[in-house]
């Protein structure tokens, strides 16, 4: 399983951290969220190291959709119900500035930048679209009804956002992060204070340190094991399927997403929580045997994304303001703006300079939601569970994911290979088996 942007760009590489270093921002992961830190760190003259476990852009990176856009479903509505138009307005500012930063990053950069307009649409709730469209009046933000939108089922409308845009990924972070301070195959496995170690046991000594790890790493702090849980989609790439002009998605949850890049049809869909069942690659396959009969599948692959309490990512101070350690994390299937957006504000954090869209984001805020309690319902049945595969983050019992062929967890979304090798965090090792009884409950064991 491979994407059609990892299949096409072959990234540079970097080597491994074999000594001991110091720098003044430790940024660890190298996704676009940690290059899109380092680019900005580089050119406000900060020194810096980026650290990645793996290969870089080889996690969620590597296998988005690539849409750039401030349109994230329906959610301006619910931001305005929620939050009040202040709040909302920052949310919608702060990703509308991410898609002029990437217009002003690519227009020198050959990645398939191609301007679109982004669409959300509904197969049977006006009324939903609507009182999106009036939330956007509020926020002095022009989204118009669209109800023609060549889609191959019937729909009532749909919002459409002018002036979004859609890349290649891969293309663009090649050329990002060609010049950038980087260490591959350095895998972060404890952080103290102002020193992380990695799992070859160098030390990276560093006065702030990001955390842009998809899903945080360390337990200990800013609780977000609670405050999140994630979720898989998938993907197929379809050779002589259809030109949608246009980014499209489902208003409803289990519904589906179309594209074109080079020449093929982009159809998402079929997600579920990790470590659940769901539709997985086949639903999508059924839905383009009945509506693209003549089309050929070229390329399917998955993504994984962490999903917040109130659908707003966690971007700021990691825990309090007792440490030097910053956190981007929590996208909701938006990585691309989100992570740009991120970029920027813990670029101004480093800088200590105030950011205005910040506020939003704030990874302190109030966690009072339904959700923290199904997350926490959820860990706890799982350890309740006997089975002698488990996952080394927390303990929960893993899950077989058979369209995948992975051990997943159903808590906090880590991953693992049948041989228990790491595929996805929170985890930072890749042994999963019985445990021991000194092995158990590893959040009281970090830090110590």
């Amino acid at each position: 399983m491979i994407s059609l942007w990892a299949d096409k760009t072959k990234l540079e590489q970097f080597p491994a951290a074999d000594r001991d270093l110091q720098t003044d921002v430790l940024i660890v992961g190298g996704g676009i969220t940690g290059i899109l830190c380092a680019h900005f760190l580089q050119e406000a003259g900060v020194n810096y190291v980026l650290a990645e476990a793996g290969r870089i852009c080889m996690g969620t990176t590597g296998n988005t959709t690539a849409k750039i856009t401030a349109q994230h479903g329906l959610i301006y509505e619910k931001l305005v119900s929620d939050w009040g138009e202040e709040l909302a307005g920052m949310y919608l500012r702060a990703n509308c500035g991410a898609v002029e930063a990437y217009r002003n990053l690519c227009a020198g950069i050959d990645c398939g930048w191609r301007e679109q307009a982004s669409y959300v649409y509904s197969r049977n709730a006006q009324g939903k679209l609507e009182r999106e469209i009036r939330a956007l009046e509020k926020l002095h933000f022009g989204a118009q009804f669209a109800d023609a939108l060549g889609l191959p089922f019937s729909v009532v409308g749909a919002v459409r956002f002018q002036g979004q845009a859609q890349f290649d990924p891969l293309r663009f972070l090649k050329a990002v992060s060609r010049k950038l301070t980087i260490y591959e195959n350095t895998r972060i496995v404890s952080v103290k204070g102002n020193e992380a170690v990695t799992a070859q046991g160098k030390k990276i000594a560093a006065e702030k340190i990001i955390f842009a790890t998809h899903f945080p790493i360390i337990n200990t702090h800013g609780f977000y094991f609670m405050k999140m849980y994630q979720q898989r989609s998938y993907v197929i790439a379809l050779e002589n399927a259809q030109t949608v002009n246009g980014m499209f998605i489902d208003e409803a949850q289990g519904g589906l997403s179309f594209r074109n890049a080079d020449g093929m049809l982009l159809l998402g869909g079929g997600g579920h929580r990790t470590g659940k069942q769901g539709g997985c690659w086949q639903e999508l396959r059924d839905f383009a045997g009945k509506y693209y009969p003549k089309a050929r599948e070229q390329y399917h692959w998955a993504a994984q994304d962490c999903m917040t309490l109130d659908g707003i990512p966690y971007i700021g101070r990691y825990a309090g303001k007792g440490q030097e350690w910053y956190v981007a994390t929590g996208f909701n299937k938006w990585g691309m703006t989100s992570a740009m957006a991120a970029a920027q504000i813990l670029r101004d954090y480093v800088l200590e300079k105030e950011n205005p869209y910040a506020p939003v984001f704030s990874p302190s805020r109030r966690m009072l939601k339904p959700q923290l309690m199904a997350n926490m319902m959820e860990a706890a049945a799982d350890l309740a569970v006997f089975s002698k595969k488990r996952c080394p983050h927390m303990g929960c019992a893993l899950k077989w994911n058979s369209a995948e062929h992975s051990w997943d967890c159903p808590c906090h979304g880590s991953r693992f290979t049948p041989d228990g090798a790491l595929l996805d965090e929170p985890a930072n090792k890749d042994s999963i088996g019985e445990w021991t009884r000194e092995e158990e409950f590893p959040i009281y064991k970090e830090g110590k």
